[in-house]
């Protein structure tokens, strides 16, 4: 049985305000079964060493293709689209913008 692979775009990290990274495509095997411990230092160690591998794609079509000529059964995962307005610095210091509470109560 050929292991299945996911292809996905990576969220960005919670310390990055920016975009990088963010456009790029990757294919990650998913693990054949659980690591167990090992006695001696305690560190899990896997069966298979297709779950270390990470490939990166500029874009969709690539990772498929790349899965499809080389025989890997894999899961296409779309990005979420979400629109988030851009917001300038000065928006912070607006005479006009809500507040949480009413300071007259």
């Amino acid at each position: 049985m050929q292991p299945l692979a996911k292809i996905y775009q990576p969220a960005k990290t919670a310390m990055q305000s920016g975009k990088a990274k963010t456009r790029i495509w990757k294919l990650e095997y998913e693990p054949i079964a659980k690591g167990t411990p090992d006695a001696l230092m305690g560190w899990n160690t896997m069966p298979d060493t297709r779950a270390q591998l990470n490939l990166l794609f500029p874009t969709k079509e690539e990772a498929i293709a790349y899965a499809t000529a080389k025989g890997i059964a894999f899961e296409l995962i779309e990005p979420k689209k979400t629109v988030v307005p851009p917001k300038a610095y000065a928006e912070n210091f607006a005479t006009g913008k809500r507040k949480a509470f009413d300071s007259n109560c």
